[in-house]
Order: structure tokens, then C-alpha cells, then sequence
């Protein structure tokens, strides 16, 4: 046999060792996984985590839909999951089967989104609204005017988010529609709307607004709550804002990828998820509230008890639904022209 077959054999052995390494590769929203969570499931599991981060449903569901391979985890909003399913992009994971499934709370198992949970489990779930830095917005007030239709001098002191579809939705909340609208008249009011929010808004991105409400680069942000918490703890003039008008509910769910290459492992994490110490793990970390039963006992006091965590018993909450596909075309169609 030559030196080159060798060699060749030699590399393709170790291609094969490559390929069956314990691995698990993440793709999960910007600064949303606990690094205590992934150092417990590597010493518990011997498999070691990989982690990248994206700012919107809209970049995964990209990357997903190009073929992109590789990824083993990732977290999908309720309002975005079926739209995977039906595309194909998921795999199933019948999470019923999983030795932890009993610990999902009544309210989260066999979600909308996902009946029978073939496809997913919770990761954690919040609400979006906004933040305001009460040392810069004096009596900001509770209605969500402030944030879509700003007073001349929060000029550049805006934040929004990156994704079309939250944006879209808290603006047709404030406006009294019910999300996913489908009329483009009412649409045409959205947008109009969003216009003449924008020469205030100094960015659309969720990548970094914790830092950038504690730090004073924005006044007035879109947020969610438990990002907002966090800011709050770096700066303790940042206040949550639950609006007059109602808010915004949803939960993220952990899914494999169609493409996923290390399916077992992938599999290995969710049933970890389950148990409440280590779900609560996120919660301490995200502050935001998990969907297994048990984990109180795990969470800190001072993230249960947080006014970020405890809205008022009369609010209007909206769950985040899945917009069917005219929806989507007309969001989508306000968000290219407030792009321009």
C-alpha cells in the first residue's frame, strides 16, 4: 500500500472520529443562554456546547431556509414555530417521550403552536413592551404613545427591535388592533404609524439593549421584561412599562433543526431543560419566567419578586399568535419601506 492510501485511510479515520464527537451545536437569541446551564449539562453529560447567537426570528428562519447545516439546538418564538414545522426545517422530537415531560406545567404542554409537542419544549417566556430611563423621561406615563409616538426630545433616544414582526405587532396593539392584520388599510395605518416614529428611533436592534438602556445610549426602548430587569439591575432608574393598551406574551421553544447532525445530543439537552433545577438556571440568568413545574423553589427570590415579573391583575395580554401568510406579506411590506 503507498504512503498516499495511507494517508488517505488515515484521514478519513479521523474525519469519522471528527464527525461522531460529542457535540451540540446552539443557535439561540443574543445573550439568552445561561452560561451556567451549559457548563452543568457539559459536566453531566461529558458533551461539549457550542453557542451562536442571532437578534430575530426572521435571521433564523433565513439561515434555516438557505440550508445552512449544523446546528443541533435552536430557540424559536411561539408565533414562528409552525411556520418551521410547515417548512419542513424541523425535526421531530416527540417530547412527550422524554423522561421530563411530566414537568412541563399543564398551561405549556400541547401548545398551539405545537400540539403534542412533536417538535419542541420550553425554553422560557415573557412579555414585550417597553423600558424607559426615568432619570432622562420624567412621569413617562403607562401607554405605549410614548414609545410610538415620541415627544420631540427623545430625537435619537429610541430603541426598537430588529425583528418586522415584533415591531409590527406592539404597533397594532397600540393602535387596537388584533395582531396579524390582514386588511391593508389597517396595515396602511401601521405603517404610516411606524413612519413617523422613525426619524426618532436611533436603532432596530435587540442586539445589546440591556446595555444600551443602562448605559443612557437610549431612553426609550422596546424591550422585553426580563432584558429590561437586567438593565434595571445596571441602572436603577430603568422602569418596565406594562401599557395601558395590553402587551404581548410569548414563549420560546427549543427545536432540532432538520439539519441537525447530532440529534442524540440534541435530544440529551432537551430532557435536561426539564428538570426545574436546571431550568431555573435560565430564569436566575434571563430573568424570565420558565414553564416547568417546580423550579420556584431554584429561582431567586429576587427575580420572582421583581415588579418586571408581576404585572398588574387587570392587564391586557395578548399571546404572540402565528400570522398567517397574507399577514406576514403585508409586514413585511411595512418593514421594506420604514428600511428605505
Amino acid at each position: 500500500m503507498s504512503k498516499t492510501s495511507i494517508a488517505t485511510i488515515a484521514a478519513a479515520c479521523l474525519a469519522a472520529v471528527s464527525a461522531k464527537a460529542d457535540d451540540l451545536f446552539i443557535y439561540n437569541w443574543t445573550d439568552y443562554t445561561a452560561p451556567l446551564l451549559i457548563e452543568k449539562f457539559e459536566k453531566e453529560s461529558g458533551i461539549k456546547v457550542h453557542v451562536d447567537t442571532y437578534d430575530a426570528n426572521e435571521t433564523l428562519l433565513a439561515k434555516l431556509r438557505s440550508g445552512a447545516s449544523g446546528y443541533d439546538i435552536a430557540v424559536v418564538t411561539s408565533d414562528f414555530v409552525s411556520i418551521f414545522i410547515q417548512q419542513g426545517l424541523l425535526s421531530k422530537i416527540d417530547a412527550a417521550g422524554l423522561p421530563g415531560y411530566s414537568n412541563i406545567a399543564e398551561r405549556w404542554q400541547s401548545p398551539p403552536w405545537d400540539p403534542g409537542n412533536h417538535y419542541s419544549v420550553p425554553w422560557v417566556w415573557g412579555v414585550t413592551a417597553f423600558s424607559v430611563n426615568t432619570n432622562k423621561v420624567k412621569a413617562p406615563g403607562n401607554s405605549l404613545k410614548l414609545l410610538f409616538e415620541p415627544p420631540p426630545e427623545l430625537a435619537g433616544k429610541l430603541g426598537m427591535f430588529g425583528s418586522p414582526s415584533e415591531v409590527v405587532q406592539l404597533a397594532e396593539i397600540y393602535l387596537g388592533m388584533e395582531p396579524c392584520q390582514t386588511d391593508p388599510a389597517n396595515m396602511k395605518r401601521v405603517q404610516d404609524l411606524l413612519l413617523g416614529q422613525a426619524p426618532s428611533v436611533k436603532l432596530y436592534s435587540s442586539d445589546g439593549v440591556i446595555e444600551r438602556q443602562a448605559s443612557g445610549e437610549t431612553w426609550v426602548s422596546e424591550q422585553w421584561n426580563g432584558a429590561a430587569m437586567r438593565s434595571r439591575l445596571m441602572n436603577k432608574d430603568i422602569s418596565f412599562v406594562f401599557p395601558s393598551e395590553g402587551d404581548i406574551v410569548w414563549m420560546d421553544n427549543v427545536v432540532v433543526p432538520a439539519s441537525a447532525t447530532h440529534p442524540e445530543s440534541a435530544r440529551k439537552f432537551m430532557d435536561f431543560l426539564l428538570r426545574p433545577e436546571n431550568i431555573a438556571l435560565e430564569t436566575n440568568f434571563a430573568k424570565y419566567q420558565n414553564a416547568i413545574t417546580g423550579s420556584a423553589a431554584y429561582v431567586d427570590p429576587v427575580i420572582r419578586d421583581a415588579p418586571e415579573m408581576n404585572p398588574p391583575a387587570d392587564l391586557k395580554q395578548v399571546i404572540e399568535p402565528a400570522c398567517p401568510e397574507a399577514a406576514i406579506k403585508l409586514i413585511d411590506r411595512v418593514w421594506t419601506r420604514l428600511k428605505r
